[in-house]
């Protein structure tokens, strides 16, 4: 790629480092299910998931070569172990890439919002419409295969109406209005998510090889239960059906398909995500009492995402982002010089 003469800014080059280290990430998923996945329709769709990350991770490298920026290490065929025996069931990894895709369609749009440059906007729109593709199939398939739980429908209203009381407000004390169907999607959708968190650390406490690791998922498990209980029991008071678990779809296999490197990095990046969906359900809440909820539950992960970047900085797993130049260092002349 030739050097374009508009550099790239810092949250470009920043949105491009962290593509880098998702696809790469999630090439090794990949790789390692399409050695167990017997249903050809959720093959297909990992087949073509393939196809794009490969393709991702070979643009991103021409954009960081043009900008004499390094490439990253993100991760590689040492992570993964594709001849490990199966660790999860089909139907839990269609429900992955549904659960993926859609987080990926996040990252896209804040990507294009934070890309001034016209041909990264333009990378990142293809980018978005591929994971598009990719949302549609899997969505469509859990459909067909009656494997998702619908979020729970509201009936209509005889007429339009105001808001005349700040009662509409209330959740600690008092009669508190129903869910509206904002915060009814948003509890639905944060659901769809732990449970997807929740299965994937059952699975990971069976073959991570560092105690310490183990250690930290189960603890994750545990939190992410908790989330789960306390969000199917706003829907209970509500009449409202909630989804299903999906940690039955763990097999017993104790033999690592990938490392602990790339385990705490996949737990991380969730709990990242998941307090950013949080954030977004927060700032569309008008119930007081589920606004305290998810700042409680959101600062349950805050430090257990902590822990969990200090556990991968002792082992040196936890590789640094691109940064701004240290004036301070240069100016000082703490730097060698030669």
């Amino acid at each position: 790629m030739e050097q374009n003469p508009i550099r790239l800014t810092a949250p470009e080059i920043s949105s491009l480092w962290t593509q880098y280290m998702f696809d790469t990430m999630s090439i090794c998923w990949i790789k390692y299910a399409l050695e167990h996945l017997e249903d050809q329709d959720t093959i297909e769709i990992y087949k073509f998931s393939l196809e794009l990350c490969e393709r991702h991770v070979q643009k991103v490298k021409e954009f960081f070569e043009a900008e004499d920026f390094p490439i990253p290490m993100g991760f590689t065929e040492k992570d993964v172990n594709i001849k490990a025996p199966r660790l999860f069931q089909d139907n839990f990894y269609l429900y992955y890439m549904y659960i993926m895709s859609l987080q990926g369609l996040t990252g896209y749009a804040l990507s294009v919002s934070t890309s001034i440059r016209a041909d990264l906007r333009k990378y990142y729109y293809d980018c978005n419409n591929e994971t598009l593709t990719v949302f549609e199939r899997a969505i469509d398939m859990m459909l067909n295969k009656g494997i998702i739980t619908r979020p729970p429908v509201i009936s209509p209203s005889e007429q339009i109406d105001f808001i005349k009381q700040q009662s509409f407000l209330t959740g600690w004390f008092g009669s508190r209005r129903p869910l509206t169907g904002i915060e009814i999607g948003d509890i639905t959708f944060n659901l769809y998510k732990m449970h997807q968190h929740v299965a994937l650390k059952v699975g990971f406490s069976q073959v991570a090889k560092s105690k310490k690791v183990r250690q930290f998922i189960n603890r994750g498990i545990d939190l992410g239960n908790k989330h789960i209980t306390a969000f199917e029991q706003i829907f209970r008071e509500e009449k409202l059906h909630y989804p299903i678990s999906w940690q039955s779809q763990v097999t017993n296999s104790i033999i690592p398909p990938f490392s602990d490197k790339w385990i705490m990095y996949q737990l991380l990046l969730s709990t990242q995500v998941t307090i950013a969906f949080y954030g977004s359900a927060l700032s569309v809440t008008a119930r007081r009492d589920l606004a305290e909820k998810y700042i409680i539950l959101t600062s349950d992960l805050l430090r257990l995402g902590e822990d969990g970047m200090n556990l991968m900085i002792e082992n040196g797993w936890l590789e640094e982002p691109p940064k701004a130049t240290n004036r301070k260092e240069l100016g000082n002349g703490e730097k060698d010089r030669k």
